[in-house]
């Protein structure tokens, strides 16, 4: 790495996610680099460090990131006045879009979601999405739209569901619009159940 290069850079630290984030789409985690990632910005091998301690920081970063846009996009599909199947129809739909066009960020999400050293701001940023999943099934409980049950165990089954069709539709198994609909159609069973009435 040439010690010409400059130390400083307007927008670092954004600069750097942007690139690493582009690198884990097209070569996975293990090959994400903070030299690497330097040079592509034009600058020091050392200046990356100034923003991330090493390449765990970084990953973490990408995770934080991550789970807050993905935070964002079920908020923005969650409308609270709707009946209840819409309303988690719209959360899987928002869900398997997310995953679906960020499936190595995702997949880089789940991994981290268990560190022991997840920070405090990471836990925050995984209940504003798992945990919003929650809350509608426990406003929906209070309701009396579903079952009073545990509503961590009905969150880890409704989760369960959307995160196959989701994982059916990363690998090609489906069809974008055909998990779209299979998302709907999670819902729709879940709520209804499979056995004649």
């Amino acid at each position: 790495m040439s010690e010409s290069r400059p130390y400083h850079h307007g927008n670092l630290r954004a600069v750097l996610l942007v690139n690493a984030e582009r690198a884990l789409r097209e070569k996975g985690a293990d090959a994400l680099s903070l030299r690497e990632l330097a040079r592509e910005a034009d600058v020091s091998a050392r200046a990356p460090v100034r923003h991330f301690k090493d390449k765990q920081a970084l990953l973490n970063a990408l995770v934080l990131r991550g789970y807050e846009r993905l935070g964002h996009a079920l908020q923005a599909a969650d409308d609270r006045g709707a009946p209840l199947e819409l309303r988690l129809s719209a959360f899987a739909q928002a869900y398997l879009g997310f995953a679906v066009d960020n499936s190595e960020l995702l997949e880089l999400m789940y991994a981290r979601k268990h560190d022991p050293d997840a920070s405090e701001q990471m836990t925050t940023a995984i209940d504003r999405t798992m945990g919003g999943l929650r809350r509608v099934i426990m406003e929906a409980q209070k309701r009396g739209e579903i079952i009073e049950d545990d509503p961590e165990r009905l969150t880890l089954v409704v989760a369960a569901g959307l995160h196959g069709v989701a994982a059916l539709t990363v690998n090609g198994a489906l069809a974008r619009q055909a998990g779209m609909d299979g998302a709907r159609d999670v819902v729709h069973h879940l709520l209804r159940g499979l056995t004649p009435r």
